[in-house]
């Protein structure tokens, strides 16, 4: 039952990603975009490598012989769970703040011409 519910969230999941992915796309070119929409990807992000890192441990097993192997799960089982924390944290800062509102908004990138370059 609890591999189900893995699989479901993992689907789902990575379901999301796809679509933020595509929202960012499209707010990026806009040069605007809600920061508590980029928490909310990184949270999702570290919780789809989470889901990822539970059916590697779920369906490996480990033997004495494979210490490196069983401290690199637990080291990725480490940094998933605190980039969720991490998500968690700022996404409750924002909401009690009551700045779900709030905008990056990144400068124009300037180019310049190939000629200028090289009359300089």
């Amino acid at each position: 039952m609890l591999l189900i519910a893995y699989g479901i969230s993992f689907i789902c999941a990575l379901l999301l990603i796809a679509a933020l992915f595509l929202y960012f796309r499209t707010r990026f070119r806009a040069r605007v975009v809600s920061l508590f929409m980029l928490a909310a990807f990184a949270f999702l992000g570290a919780y789809t490598v989470k889901m990822a890192v539970a059916f590697w441990i779920r369906f490996s097993n480990v033997t004495g012989g494979d210490a490196v192997y069983a401290a690199l799960k637990s080291t990725a089982w480490a940094v998933a769970q605190t980039g969720t924390t991490l998500g968690l944290v700022i996404l409750t800062v924002l909401m009690y703040t009551k700045r779900q509102d709030l905008f990056l908004s990144f400068p124009a990138v300037k180019r310049e011409e190939a000629g200028r370059d090289a009359d300089a």
